[in-house]
């Protein structure tokens, strides 16, 4: 049984709507930093995405909330992340 407290739409849009790109660099920023994150994207292979770097995932079309779940998994972030 699930509980949302609160206006329970406002809870399914949270889950239902797409990432924003601009949210997946910010996120990405976040965990990796200003400098780092560019590179990261541009140069790490994810077992998530097919052994894409988040730039190739990203031209492929991928949505970003998939690419996100994945860089997750791979920094091993804290669930507060996801």
């Amino acid at each position: 049984m699930i509980i949302i407290l609160g206006d329970p739409e406002r809870h399914f849009a949270h889950y239902c709507v797409p990432m924003r790109e601009v949210e997946l660099w910010r996120r990405l920023t976040r965990a990796l930093g200003e400098d780092y994150a560019p590179s990261w994207a541009a140069t790490v292979a994810l077992q998530g995405l097919g052994s894409r770097t988040v730039a190739e995932a990203l031209r492929a079309g991928v949505p970003c909330k998939t690419i996100w779940r994945a860089v997750w998994a791979e920094l091993e972030l804290p669930s507060t992340e996801r």
